[in-house]
């Protein structure tokens, strides 16, 4: 390889590990947002353990690759081969378990929907409780995407509050404004003047489902980005690693 080639595979290097760390700093920004966050669907499922780790693995992936990315880097541009060596190899670790983590969530999403099933309805259950994030990110939910339950009103027959209250009471957030005269209120429960709650008829389930697959469809493209982009990374620092001159440091004067 040509000093002219090497230099231009030096500074390719360079720019793929900036990108990488750009996409390493939007997956840990993703990963924080759904651990954060509590205006948003995310809420309702974090009292999920799986959930939960998902955001920590998110997290880490993405500080990990920015660590990564600066040490890619410094042996791009200093033209260390032990670095370049330990760049390639970490990148290629990465890629695989990548890979994995694809294939395990693709035959684990039947037990996933499930799971949402359960968390969903022990929130229904239980509303309004001690967790008062859960209960506002429900409202907004039903508020914000005019629906009442998960899969319909029926959802909410469950509720201690409703079933122990001598008043026809339903989640105020349900309300269908459209059947509302003067004020409302968008959390709690509201008073039903006739059995026929005033709510909308549709539930959560389709509009949170596409919800969620807009969101992970953007997760899987930045990760799909970044493999294209380690992939290059990893034919660069191997190419560059191979064609700097090895230094001689086993070698001792004669006596």
């Amino acid at each position: 390889m040509g000093k002219g080639c090497m230099t231009a595979s030096k500074y390719f290097l360079f720019l793929f590990n900036l990108i990488i760390f750009l996409f390493g700093a939007a997956i840990m920004g993703f990963g924080l947002w759904l651990l954060l966050d509590n205006q948003s669907f995310i809420v309702v499922l974090n009292n999920s353990s799986g959930v939960k780790l998902a955001c920590y693995i998110l997290i880490g992936v993405g500080a990990f690759s920015m660590l990564l990315s600066f040490l890619g880097c410094l042996g791009a541009i200093y033209e260390i081969r032990c670095l370049l060596g330990l760049y390639f190899t970490c990148l290629l670790l990465i890629l695989i378990a990548q890979i994995a983590a694809g294939v395990l969530l693709y035959f684990q999403k039947d037990v996933v929907n499930e799971e949402l099933s359960k968390i969903i309805n022990k929130v229904l259950d239980d509303y309004p409780g001690k967790n008062s994030s859960t209960e506002q990110a429900l409202d907004f939910i039903q508020r914000n995407m005019e629906c009442c339950g998960w899969i319909g009103r029926m959802d909410w027959s469950g509720n201690m509050v409703i079933i122990n209250s001598s008043q026809l009471l339903f989640p105020c957030s349900c309300q269908n404004i459209s059947l509302v005269v003067g004020n409302f209120s968008g959390s709690g429960f509201c008073e039903a003047q006739t059995p026929d709650w005033p709510v909308y008829d549709v539930g959560c389930a389709a509009s949170v489902e596409r919800w969620l697959h807009t969101n992970i469809a953007v997760v899987l493209s930045i990760y799909l980005g970044v493999a294209l982009i380690e992939l290059l990374g990893m034919i660069l620092s191997i190419c560059l690693c191979r064609n700097i001159p090895m230094e001689l440091y086993t070698k001792v004067p004669k006596n």
